[in-house]
Parts: structure tokens; C-alpha cells; sequence
């Protein structure tokens, strides 16, 4: 089973749902780094479940504890240990699936991998294994600040309901600022109503979130297998319950002849080369150039939902399934965090291996 990523800032995560906890190593992170454990509790907080009424309602503080790694509030340079215990867990609302397989799970597809699994909440199927990924990227966005990178994720569709604005209109300072994380108040409304109206009905909904990557110098990515948008487009589809990524001008681009298309370079006025649109999204052949990267990820519906279902079971009986237990109906608001981290694992790994590509 993989359970690292990254080169040079490289992480492992480890732990299961319905274990005793879930945790992370980062290895690589430079020694001096500026590090405090609120810095990373904020980071957990926006991901942790029963955070509004349109999450799950399990309540778990998510509360990350240091192990190694830093000292007096600065990395040390040597592994960083960060685990957050499991507190909530309702492991008897998952005892009717001991032996059935979930429509649209990884329940049947772990089976045949590894010829059992772990029916307590999905083990390291789970989303809750998630909780390592943001936790660790709370100290690579604190790396990246050093370098003057941002990033910005937030929620632009639910179901049919999309946000209509470019994101260079937006404040994005109002992330936030709803439970839904979309910073336009209007849509957000909209969205939240459509998350309502999949809970009561026992459904679910997905959508798209969005993130922008603003400050990136031009260098960043390493060709020809290991290009920036390929890494970026393997992290976010590692996130549980995504379907699909796409960056710059993604598929829409299709619709445009080349001329409108191409990226005109000009010089600015304090000398800098940059393009006069960006439907690169930020990359051209692999590589940052400089102008802010962007781009979308689709998450499906949430798998569970307390409707029944045909399925069968380890015996190959068909049987009705329905869910239990406490589950999103959207998993878009807790996710916002997850993009936020994965994409910063990715900018972190590629900020220290560019600099072993120049002397």
C-alpha cells in the first residue's frame, strides 16, 4: 500500500478510521522553520466533522499533538511526528456492512486487493485519513509563506448551482466567511439551501471547488514525468471522492482556435515577463511561468447515503443495504482545507527540488 508522497518534503500517513488515531511523518521540512501548533490546529479546525449543520455531526475535536521534529516553535530539520487520537467513533453503526459491499465504496475493490478489510468506517479508505494530509500541509504552507506563495481554495459549484464569477473578482478573504466556504454571499446561500434540501431528502450532493495559487515564481516543475500540473492533477485525485481535475483553461479550452488560445508574453513595467491572458494556468510545459496557477477539482456525491440500495454481499447474495451513522451530505466544506494542503505538499516538494537544479 502507498502511504507517502513527495521526493523532497515527503510525507506518511498512517492510522484508520476507527483506530486509536490517525497521524503523519514529515520527513525533508528544513530545519528553522518557523512553527506553532495553532498554526496547524486552525488548519485541522476547518477540516474537523461538526463544524455546521450542513457536515457530519460526528464530533471530534481533532486535536494534533507534536511528537519530533520541533523544538522551542522551530523545525529542527529531523522527522515531524503529528498525531490527532480518534474520539468519536460510533463503530457499531458500520456492523451491518461486515459483510456487505457499498455501492460506489472501496469496500469490495479492498477486498479483492488484499482479500479483507476493514468495515469500521473504511479503515485507510476513509476520509478521516485526510486529517494527516492537512495537518502536514499546514507546515508546508508555512514553508511556501517564506517564499511569498498563497493558496486559496474555495467552493464554486454544488450540484447545478455554480458560481459565475472569475476568481480575480472575488475576495477571497470571505472564504470563511459561510459554512459552505464560497466567498459570494448570494451563491452561498443558494448552495447551502440545495446541501439542505440532499439531508432531508437522506441524498447527497457534489460539486467543484477551485484553487488559486498566487506568488509562484517561473521554475517550479520537473519534466518530463514529474511536471508541476501532473503532480497537482495525481494529489488532488488521491482526495477521497474526487472525479476529476482540471487546470488553466481545462475543457473549455477545446472550444477555442489556437490564436485565441496562446498566451501573448509581454515585459511589464518593472521588467517582469508575463502574459497578457493565462489559459496555461499558470504552467507551460510542465513548468510554472509565473502567473497564478489555478484550477478545479470534482468531487462526487458522498458514497453513503441512509436511503436503501441493492448490493451484495462477501457471499455473492444479493441483499438491500441502507446507511447508518452520521455522514456529510456534501463533502465540499470540510474538503476546501484538504485542496488547500495537498496542493502545498505539491509546491513545497517542487520549491526544495529546484533548488538542487541550479548551482
Amino acid at each position: 500500500m502507498s502511504n507517502s508522497y513527495g521526493k523532497l518534503f515527503r510525507i506518511t500517513t498512517f492510522g484508520e478510521s476507527h483506530g486509536p488515531a490517525v497521524g503523519v511523518i514529515v520527513d525533508g521540512c528544513p530545519a528553522g522553520l518557523d512553527i506553532s501548533i495553532d498554526e496547524i490546529q486552525e488548519a485541522l479546525d476547518r477540516r474537523r466533522p461538526g463544524q455546521s449543520d450542513i457536515t457530519t455531526p460526528r464530533k471530534e475535536e481533532d486535536k494534533v499533538t507534536i511528537l519530533s521534529g520541533i523544538f522551542e516553535g522551530k523545525s529542527t530539520g529531523t522527522p515531524i511526528a503529528l498525531v490527532v487520537n480518534n474520539k468519536d467513533q460510533h463503530s457499531h453503526d458500520y456492523s451491518h456492512i461486515e459483510h456487505a459491499f457499498r455501492p460506489s465504496h472501496a469496500d469490495y475493490t479492498f477486498t479483492a486487493k488484499y482479500g479483507l478489510r476493514d468495515y469500521r468506517g473504511g479503515g485507510r479508505s476513509s476520509a478521516r485519513e485526510t486529517v494527516a494530509r492537512v495537518a502536514a500541509g499546514a507546515l508546508a504552507a508555512k514553508l511556501l509563506q517564506k517564499y511569498g506563495i498563497s493558496i486559496k481554495a474555495f467552493v464554486s459549484q454544488v450540484g447545478s448551482i455554480k458560481l459565475r464569477k472569475h476568481y480575480s473578482k472575488l475576495n477571497l478573504n470571505l472564504i470563511d466567511s459561510n459554512k459552505v466556504r464560497c466567498p459570494d454571499g448570494q451563491t452561498a446561500a443558494r448552495m447551502i439551501g440545495l446541501i439542505e434540501d440532499a439531508r432531508n431528502t437522506l441524498d447527497t450532493i457534489g460539486g467543484v471547488i477551485t484553487c488559486v495559487i498566487t506568488g509562484v515564481p517561473a521554475g517550479l516543475g520537473e519534466p518530463v514525468f514529474d511536471k508541476l500540473h501532473a503532480e497537482l492533477g495525481k494529489a488532488m485525485l488521491s482526495i477521497n471522492a474526487v472525479k476529476g481535475f482540471e487546470y488553466g483553461s481545462g475543457f473549455e479550452g477545446v472550444k477555442m482556435r489556437g490564436s485565441q488560445h496562446n498566451d501573448e508574453f509581454y515585459t511589464d513595467a518593472q521588467g517582469n515577463i508575463r502574459t497578457r491572458t493565462n489559459y496555461s494556468g499558470g504552467i507551460q510545459g510542465g513548468i510554472s511561468n509565473g502567473q497564478d496557477i489555478y484550477f478545479n477539482v470534482a468531487f462526487k456525491p458522498v458514497a453513503t447515503i441512509l436511503q436503501p440500495q441493492q448490493t451484495i454481499n462477501d457471499a455473492g447474495e444479493e441483499v438491500i443495504l441502507q446507511g447508518k451513522g452520521r455522514h456529510d451530505p456534501c463533502v465540499l466544506p470540510r474538503a476546501v482545507p484538504i485542496v488547500d494542503a495537498m496542493a502545498a505538499l505539491v509546491l513545497a516538494d517542487f520549491v526544495l527540488r529546484q533548488k538542487v537544479n541550479k548551482v
